[in-house]
């Protein structure tokens, strides 16, 4: 095991108190809780992160800045390149990666990978933001500065911002996606665009779809799906507890308002007027797939502009262990699909 930096943070744990260097949450070595509060983390990407994995495409440029100078998060900014453009502005594409709010990283070289992809197939502007993770920072951190990178957007817009972002990017056409724990940061900016103070203070920056990619959601009853999770799977149904353990406030539920967009002291979606399409999309083979499922199906049953649609027999995340498949290519077909409806909607 690599040598690990340690923080200090609450766990939140209801169990007996542990000794202090005692190993209370590990979350296959690359996090670990100790008894004291102390986190360790390793700085080595997981296995499903291969070297392998393409760093450059000859259709896109990119580049990395800091977004939040006092929390050092960063965002990585894909643009195809001038001469494959066929319009002088590009939709943007704001993409939270996933991890269970625990773990990962824009940088990852899966995220980077997809990222790339996405730009080049999508004709769009990507922009692959890194927020807070937990213990070290609970819910609503995450979320918290989802908006907040929104606001950064805002700010690049104006005549004084970098040139290299604003010449290729349409600030009116922005799109709100993330995989797994980022599908949850994009649904809870949706809910909170309701507010139209929150709308306003980003003009010119305008909204204009969101695209949930398999969403981590949870709750307190067990779905199906859940409950048929193999235990020697990767992704089980014991880690994604770990996670929210982990990730909502000391003592919460997954019943959560962060987690559960049904619980019980969750914000009525009824009265939500969900100002852009939802696009969910989930795996026949997810963990999450009834959940997430009856989350689509209940805001179209509400009115709701939802489209959901299932990819059969792909597994949580797909799209980043198999950056270079043909089913991702289906995805991001499905996501430019999605943009041009959007825009074609917002033109009506």
């Amino acid at each position: 095991m690599p040598t690990m930096p340690a923080v200090s943070a609450a766990t939140g744990a209801s169990s007996p108190p542990a000794a202090a260097n005692a190993v209370v949450e590990d979350i296959y070595g690359f996090l670990r809780v100790l008894g004291d509060g102390t986190v360790l983390r390793s700085p080595e990407e997981p296995a499903f992160c291969p070297a392998s994995f393409p760093s450059s495409h000859p259709s896109v440029q990119w580049k990395e800045a800091v977004y939040d100078k006092p929390n050092n998060l960063r965002v990585r900014m894909y643009k195809p390149s001038a001469a494959g453009r066929t319009r002088e502005k590009l939709p943007v594409l704001v993409h939270f990666h996933g991890g269970g709010f625990c773990l990962g990283s824009c940088t990852w070289a899966n995220v980077h990978a997809f990222c790339l992809r996405l730009a080049a197939e999508a004709g769009a502007v990507v922009l692959s933001a890194g927020y807070r993770l937990a213990p070290e920072h609970r819910l609503p951190t995450a979320v918290d500065d989802g908006a907040g990178f929104l606001r950064w957007l805002r700010d690049q817009s104006s005549a004084a911002a970098d040139g290299w972002l604003a010449e290729a990017a349409d600030f009116g056409r922005v799109f709100v996606t993330g995989d797994s724990a980022g599908g949850n940061i994009a649904h809870h900016l949706a809910v909170r665009a309701e507010a139209d103070a929150d709308v306003d203070v980003l003009r010119p920056v305008t909204v204009r779809g969101y695209v949930l990619l398999m969403p981590f959601f949870g709750g307190v009853r067990r779905t199906r799906s859940e409950a048929k999770c193999p235990a020697e799977v990767l992704l089980n149904l014991d880690l994604f507890d770990r996670f929210w353990r982990l990730a909502l406030p000391p003592g919460a539920t997954r019943d959560h308002p962060a987690a559960n967009p049904f619980g019980p002291d969750s914000p009525d979606l009824g009265s939500v007027h969900f100002r852009a399409p939802l696009l969910v999309v989930v795996g026949g083979l997810d963990m999450m797939r009834d959940r997430t499922v009856d989350y689509a199906q209940r805001l179209a049953a509400m009115g709701k502009p939802v489209e959901l649609v299932e990819f059969a027999g792909k597994p949580h995340g797909f799209y980043l262990h198999e950056p270079g498949s043909e089913a991702t290519g289906e995805l991001i077909g499905l996501v430019s699909r999605f943009l041009r409806s959007c825009e074609a909607r917002a033109g009506a």
